[in-house]
């Protein structure tokens, strides 16, 4: 029933949302309510998660290509869900990508390109979004950050390294919105076991690298995390959730670790 639907009536953007962890957190905003724009490089996907979630929740979807590290693709994206639904309460900054490697052998413009979508079109997507949310005199902009956010990676220098300087962006900007009640919060999550990036690639390249099988792979990650599990889709998205609705309105500023336990804040 619609009464139960946490965000019903709200707007929201999705950015990278076309795929993995950004389809499941635009299905979990649908689900409760919220209409989305749903942004990707990928514009095919983008389509079809829109239709999906149109079809299944009676939401108003909008798919849209965007490259969150152009001004005019980030601003294109914000006018067209205030165009479509009349305001803008939720922005997700979800796009990011991860290039790993030995830093003597890591490339600077690898480097740049880590630091270039996952810090600056983070930024980019904070900034555009503000400029509709701050005249409301509400809204909420989440980061999807990560466990690297909070400690170093080995071998990940670019991704860590975006990583802390986007809970730097979240607090700085925390600040500075928080007269106008917008709020600025990340969600740090731990290795999603079960992502296509793991099933994929990760553990193809682990048990490689190591000499061990990916069912050895997988168990060494586990074996990590005091709760004895991966992070799934469901600890994430229900985080997003909270931090979406007024449930969470005295909260800002923060970097919330969703690990199971293998990262704990003093």
């Amino acid at each position: 029933m619609s009464c139960c639907k946490q965000l019903e009536g709200k707007s929201a953007i999705v950015t990278g949302g076309a795929q993995g962890l950004g389809e499941a957190i635009v299905h979990k905003l649908a689900s409760e309510g919220a209409n989305i724009v749903i942004a990707d490089i990928n514009i095919a996907n983008c389509e079809k998660v829109a239709s999906d979630v149109a079809e299944k929740y009676g939401i108003g979807a909008v798919p849209i290509k965007v490259d969150v590290t152009k001004d005019e693709d980030v601003q294109a994206m914000v006018k067209t869900c205030v165009g479509s639904f009349g305001k803008l309460d939720i922005m997700v900054c979800n796009a990011a990508i991860l290039i790993s490697g030995e830093t003597t052998q890591f490339a600077t413009a690898d480097w740049r390109k880590v630091i270039e979508v996952n810090l600056v079109g983070g930024f980019i997507c904070a900034r555009e979004a503000a400029k509709v949310m701050l005249p409301q005199g509400k809204g909420s902009i989440i980061q999807i950050n990560s466990k690297s956010g909070k400690r170093g990676s080995n071998k990940n220098s670019a991704y860590a390294a975006s990583k802390f300087g986007g809970i730097g962006l979240v607090q700085s900007l925390a600040l500075e919105f928080a007269p106008s009640q917008v709020r600025v919060n990340a969600i740090c999550p731990g290795n999603l076991l079960d992502s296509p990036l793991w099933v994929n690639s990760l553990y193809k390249q682990y048990a490689k690298r190591w000499g061990i099988t990916e069912e050895e792979v997988r168990k060494k990650y586990e074996a990590q995390v005091p709760l004895g599990r991966g992070t799934s889709y469901d600890d994430i998205t229900n985080m997003v959730v909270f931090l979406s609705s007024d449930k969470s309105s005295y909260m800002t500023g923060q970097a919330i670790n969703v690990t199971g336990g293998q990262v704990m804040s003093p």
